[in-house]
């Protein structure tokens, strides 16, 4: 009896230009430049950024200007945010952003939409200035940016996107709760699932996600893209050891204090309290980390469990030859040699 087939699902990779210990944001920033050029050779479907504000140890504050860096910086691969925080821009300057980009790089640029800020509130006041912004006005902003990127249909628009109508920037929904899978559902639009740092959800936003869609436009059928920690080495035990880069970052962020990339620490996890550990397990449950075999074994049975169509894969990892290294594996196991092939 012939095998059931396994699904084929592409790899993607999620940047958040991190600044590590002893560097700054240029570094961070050439950094993610030199990543992305080794992800478009390694066969790596996308190569997204996000919009954090006030991080210590993130240099993709300003996304759209990144974007740019990495797109001219490479040739093929698609480049995005994963994602643009709605609710903190007007929909008529995202959509001026990136009808630029897809303007100055046609049919490479994708745009992920969020409704959370991206940040703590006193730097989201700094941000809104006047408070206007709202997060309940996501869904209205959403469809509000949609409108700026369609066609002019000749019945003079009072107000247009230029560069931006008429110019195709795929718009995806990003989300770690269920508001972001109904509403991906409702609009026919593909769902991302922040599932690398809150997977709480994850299974039950799937199901909303695939039962309420209707299709778009844009999207026949669901589409899904789930994202995952992934860091690999030469030997578990270097995998394991740095993964400890992310673990301090965490535990950093939840306890008030955000900083930039530490680097591996021998012994960590062995020093965790309980309650520590439950945090940085909880954050990371969505989590791959080993050698070749443990990295094909583990996003396999990922892809399986979540019949996801595309992975984000995330590596926060401290030392940038380390982070190449371990992309370059990951690639190795799962696009060289596809899963499911």
């Amino acid at each position: 009896m012939p095998e059931p087939t396994r699904r084929v699902a592409p790899c993607s990779l999620l940047d958040l230009s991190p600044i590590p210990e002893g560097g700054d944001a240029a570094l961070a920033l050439h950094n993610t430049a030199d990543l992305a050029r080794h992800a478009e050779r390694w066969g790596y479907r996308r190569f997204w950024l996000a919009e954090h504000h006030n991080m210590p140890g993130i240099a993709s504050a300003a996304t759209a200007v990144v974007i740019g860096h990495v797109a001219a910086a490479t040739s093929s691969i698609r480049v995005g945010a994963g994602g643009i925080m709605l609710p903190n821009h007007a929909p008529l300057v995202i959509a001026e952003q990136f009808g630029t980009l897809a303007t100055l790089f046609p049919g490479r640029i994708d745009l992920g939409l969020g409704r959370a800020p991206g940040t703590d509130p006193l730097t989201t006041r700094a941000l809104r200035r006047n408070l206007d912004g709202d997060v309940d006005a996501f869904p209205r902003d959403v469809i509000e940016l949609q409108h700026y990127f369609a066609a002019p249909d000749g019945g003079g628009r009072r107000v247009q996107a230029v560069p931006g109508a008429g110019v195709d920037v795929p718009l995806w929904i990003l989300g770690s709760s269920l508001f972001g899978a109904q509403l991906a559902a409702m609009l026919g639009l593909p769902y991302a699932f922040a599932s690398h740092f809150a997977p709480a959800m994850l299974a039950e936003a799937l199901a909303i996600y695939r039962e309420r869609f209707e299709p778009s436009a844009r999207c026949a059928e669901p589409y899904v893209m789930v994202g995952l920690n992934v860091i690999a080495a030469d030997t578990a035990s270097e995998a394991r050891l740095l993964r400890t880069s992310s673990q301090q970052s965490i535990l950093g962020l939840r306890q008030g204090r955000p900083g930039k990339l530490p680097p591996p620490a021998p012994g960590f996890e062995q020093r965790l309290s309980p309650a520590e550990r439950q945090i940085v397990d909880q954050f990371q449950s969505c989590s791959v980390v080993g050698g070749a075999d443990e990295i094909r074994a583990g996003v396999t049975a990922f892809v399986e469990r979540t019949g996801a169509d595309e992975v984000m894969i995330v590596s926060h990892i401290f030392d940038h030859d380390a982070r190449l290294r371990s992309l370059e594996i990951t690639a190795e196991q799962v696009i060289a040699n596809p899963i499911g092939a």
